[in-house]
């Protein structure tokens, strides 16, 4: 393992130099309000002035921590993109061996490597494992509203809100929680890396003890689907060694109230390719006789889903399991923000039939995701084309493996009178059967959960609604997906702590984070670090 450092000594002068570095200006203790003794005689503070003391540690600091954010957002960072995954990779050692982490860079073949670091506590019994990505979607600058993905901007508000370009500010100028950074992986997954990162420097400004041993996992290509992180993790049992996983991925409720989520949804994507003629032909002279496979397509798809939403591939659902009686209750106390979404999203009329949408993420569910066919724009023609492509995703649920959902779609395309092949058809299977599909598995993984009834969860939900200040919204499974599974098959529980807001745009033009959100973040990602215990 590459260490930050090889002797005690030099631990803790990279401690003096992060003090340094960062400029931490903060010298006065925190008062507590509630004092309690541990076994050591030591004061401990409570929740609320550990979380004061974090915020008045921002204050003083929050350019340095913009600075930090700002830089990190400045290298491109698609998983595809070895050279520049690579330099996020190295910016992320130091960032961690700044922190007194020790560092290992394991190496994924072909793409950048996954940064673990593990930082040991004296006093601290149990371990927590943070899990967040630091590769992004791939960016379109067309897309992006006046802003560049990789050029970091700052505005007042959202778009939507009217926000303006402003230039960062002086050091004399505080930041207000409304404006916001725009910058591909502002929100997903960059800025909750840092979020905890300044709370440990916040925490370790106003000596606060951490209360736990503290390991991050940064995933370098979450956004491709993870394919090599459990082959790579598996090679490196031994740094998983820990009592709970927390990913801090995702984005908060809706209404603006923090979340914890117990689960995430499973995913497989795929593509389907329906055939039609050898090559593309005139609509006028073969039209009404040549099979049109665009037409084919929509008619398969059509055939997979009700029009209210409900998916008709035979034993689709099978398997769902019942929510226990806390999963229930959470579900029945969420904020109901369906009418609200649906005037933000312009839909009169939601699918589900009447379900609400936190009911509907409990179960599995088919997306198109795109379809292509023939040309378009400048380029469009009158013609039959030769071939029509749709990529799905299938969201799964607990206890419903990829491969089986995978199985269901196929055994519906053959119910449909469709030879399904995995390669191209020959000549001769083309001019011998019909209807032709070919079918390709993409990436994918099975979901995961976490009772909500463990005494881990209890805590971590005391801890996060004190430190709000408000009850989070805590959410049984949440309909995106992570593969978390692999934490899960090690023995961790994994419980999700999102911190940036739900209007973020991730994996889409114009992502943004709410400097609000991240503030909060740091406060309760904070309290988490000094007071957890179970």
């Amino acid at each position: 393992m590459g260490k930050a450092s090889n002797s005690r000594p030099d631990r803790v002068i990279i401690r003096v130099y992060l003090l340094l570095s960062l400029t931490l200006v903060m010298t006065r203790p925190i008062k507590a309000q509630t004092v309690v003794s541990n076994e050591n005689g030591a004061k401990a503070l409570s929740i609320t002035d550990i979380v004061s003391g974090i915020r008045d540690f921002r204050r003083a600091n929050e350019h340095n921590i913009i600075r930090e954010l700002d830089a990190f957002l400045k290298i491109p960072n698609t998983a595809a993109d070895v050279t520049n995954i690579r330099r996020n990779a190295a910016l992320l050692e130091g960032m961690l061996q700044r922190r007194a982490f020790e560092t290992e860079l394991l190496p994924v073949k072909d793409r950048g490597p996954i940064v673990f670091g593990a930082l040991k506590v004296a006093a601290a019994e149990r371990t927590v494992i943070f899990y967040c990505h630091y590769d992004g979607q791939p960016a379109d600058p067309a897309g992006w509203t006046d802003t560049r993905p990789f050029d970091p901007a700052l505005r007042t508000a959202s778009i939507e809100a009217g926000g303006r370009l402003i230039p960062f500010p002086d050091a004399n100028t505080p930041y207000e929680n409304d404006w916001r950074i725009y910058a591909r992986s502002a929100a997903d997954d960059k800025s909750p890396i840092v979020m905890i990162l300044s709370a440990l420097d916040a925490l370790a400004t106003e000596k606060v003890p951490l209360g736990v041993n503290v390991k991050f996992i940064l995933d370098s290509e979450e956004e491709a689907g993870s394919p090599h992180l459990e082959e790579v993790l598996n090679a490196h049992k031994s740094l998983l060694k820990g009592d709970l996983l927390i990913s801090a991925d995702g984005p908060i409720d809706q209404g603006g109230r923090p979340q914890i989520d117990f689960g995430n949804r499973g995913i497989v994507t795929m593509k389907i390719t329906v055939y039609g003629p050898l090559r593309p032909l005139h609509s006028g002279h073969y039209g009404n006789w040549a099979p049109n496979p665009a037409m084919r397509l929509a008619q398969l798809l059509a055939s997979m889903e009700a029009a209210d939403g409900h998916v008709l591939i035979d034993g689709f659902y099978d398997g769902v399991l019942p929510l226990g009686g806390a999963e229930e209750q959470a579900f029945h106390d969420a904020p109901d923000n369906d009418s609200q979404l649906s005037k933000q999203f312009g839909l009169a009329q939601a699918d589900g039939n009447g379900q609400r949408l936190l009911q509907l993420l409990a179960e599995p569910s088919l997306n198109i995701d795109s379809l292509a066919s023939g040309w378009s724009g400048k380029q469009q023609a009158t013609a039959i084309p030769d071939k029509a492509v749709a990529t799905l995703d299938l969201r799964l649920v607990k206890n419903i493996q990829p491969g089986e959902q995978v199985r269901r779609l196929i055994a519906h395309i053959r119910k449909k009178g469709y030879l399904v092949l995995d390669r191209e058809p020959t000549p001769e299977e083309r001019s011998r059967f019909a209807r032709i599909a070919r079918v390709d598995r993409g990436s994918g993984y099975p979901a995961a959960q976490t009772s909500m009834e463990l005494p881990v969860s209890r805590a971590l939900m005391h801890i996060v609604d004190t430190a709000a200040g408000e009850p989070a919204v805590k959410m049984p499974t949440v309909g995106g997906s992570l593969p978390m599974y692999i934490f899960e098959d090690f023995g961790l529980p994994v419980i999700v702590v999102p911190m940036v807001n739900y209007d973020d745009n991730q994996h889409a033009p114009n992502e943004n984070v709410r400097l609000g959100n991240l503030w909060q973040g740091m406060e309760i990602y904070g309290a988490i670090l000094a007071v957890l215990k179970w």
